[in-house]
This record gives C-alpha cells, sequence and structure tokens, in this order.
C-alpha cells in the first residue's frame, strides 16, 4: 500500500480535454492562415493588403473557434448533466434495481456475482452517483465536458498558430511569399504534428504526415483559386 502512494501515475487521457481543443485551435490556426495569405498573394494583390487579411483571418479565425468550442462542448456538458439528473433520480426512486444494475454492469466484465455485489454496495454507500456516473454512463472527472477550458485554449492556440504564417509575412521579401509562407507553415504544421503525438501518446510519423499532407492540400488548393480569381478580375 505505502509503495502505492508514492507511485504517482499520469495517465495521458486526463490531457483529453485541452489537447484535442490546443491541437485542433492550432492546426486551424496554421492551415487557414497560411492558406488565407497564400490565397490573396496569389491574386497579385500588395504585400500590406496580404498581412491585413492575415490578421483580419486571425482575430475572425480565434473568436470562431472559441465560440464553437464553446457551444459544442456545452451540448455535451448539458447532455452529462441531463443523464446525472436522471440517474439521480432512479437511485432515489428504485435504488434496489440500480444496485442491480451497477452489480450487472460488474459481473459483464469478469468479476464474480458475490464479489461484485459486494463491490457495487461498496460504492453505493460512499457515492452512489459517482459510481453510476463511471461505470454505468462512462463519465469521469478525466472526460467530463469543461466549455470554457475548450474554448479558451482553442482560442489562444489558433491565435498561435495563425502568428506563425504572419510573421513569414513580415519578413518575406514580396515575391517569394508565396513559397515561404507554404514552405514555413508545412515545417510549424510537421512539428505540431509531432509534439500533438507526443503529448498523446499517439504514432509521431502518422501523425505527422497526416496533418502535413491535409495542410499540403488546402494551401495548394487556395493558391490555385487565388491565382484564377486573381487573373479573372
Amino acid at each position: 500500500m505505502s509503495r502505492l502512494r508514492v507511485h504517482a501515475e499520469h495517465h495521458l487521457v486526463d490531457r483529453i480535454g485541452w489537447l484535442r481543443a490546443a491541437v485542433l485551435g492550432a492546426n486551424d490556426g496554421i492551415i487557414s492562415t497560411a492558406s488565407l495569405i497564400i490565397g490573396v498573394a496569389a491574386a497579385a494583390v500588395t504585400q500590406s493588403a496580404v498581412l491585413i487579411a492575415g490578421i483580419a483571418g486571425l482575430v475572425a479565425g480565434a473568436m470562431s473557434m472559441a465560440a464553437g468550442e464553446y457551444v459544442s462542448v456545452s451540448s455535451q456538458s448539458d447532455t452529462e448533466r441531463a443523464d446525472l439528473a436522471r440517474e439521480r433520480k432512479e437511485l432515489r426512486d428504485n435504488a434496489a434495481f440500480e444496485l442491480d444494475e451497477l452489480t450487472e454492469i460488474y459481473v459483464k466484465r469478469g468479476v464474480d456475482q458475490v464479489l461484485a455485489r459486494q463491490v457495487a454496495q461498496q460504492l453505493t454507500t460512499k457515492d452512489a452517483l459517482a459510481a453510476h456516473a463511471r461505470d454505468e454512463l462512462g463519465i469521469s472527472a478525466a472526460t467530463a465536458a469543461r466549455p470554457v477550458q475548450a474554448a479558451m485554449t482553442s482560442a489562444a492556440s489558433f491565435s498561435i498558430g495563425a502568428a506563425m504564417p504572419l510573421l513569414m509575412v513580415v519578413v518575406s521579401p514580396a515575391g517569394v511569399l508565396v513559397p515561404i509562407v507554404s514552405g514555413a507553415s508545412l515545417v510549424f504544421l510537421a512539428l505540431l504534428g509531432a509534439v500533438g503525438a507526443r503529448a498523446g501518446g499517439a504514432n509521431v510519423v502518422h501523425a505527422t504526415a497526416r496533418v502535413t499532407f491535409w495542410g499540403a492540400l488546402a494551401m495548394a488548393l487556395t493558391a490555385g483559386i487565388g491565382k484564377l480569381v486573381g487573373a479573372v478580375v
């Protein structure tokens, strides 16, 4: 028992709430802002106009990401609260059935019937709602919806990601703006994929290849459309 007290474990699933929002925000920040910059630059407008468009994209994108994450995760939070309210009522109205239900959950997981009953009784005595939330509904502290955290993390990471291609606009000569922004953004995306994969315990090569491929495709399509519109206008 003493060894368990000193052996602290840090599980990767504990990061799932903020990590998903952070990676998504940074990825969108790089891809959308770089694509916007490349598309506008391909239309043969001035470098100052490209910079203005990029800044507008950063602000609008960060606000959009924050609002989108907040609304999306709030919906999850509402569903969790509704499930917990229903479970609380069921525990109050039919405690015996809920105890049988919890026992059956443990039996299906491979616990002996007698032991499963004892475990269910002890957990119910300590905190019946927490036991049912975790083992029946799949709601835990690690995976619970946190709308404000998701919104702030997503907006901040989007802004950081978008700032990278914007910086390239500032330091790049006008004539080579498109290739420099494209190349630098792909490098940023590759680094983001690797960092996100390491933080989440995923395969680094697969994550890096995936994010770089889709980023390159988005920038190529936007550049093509920008060049076409610039030629027509």
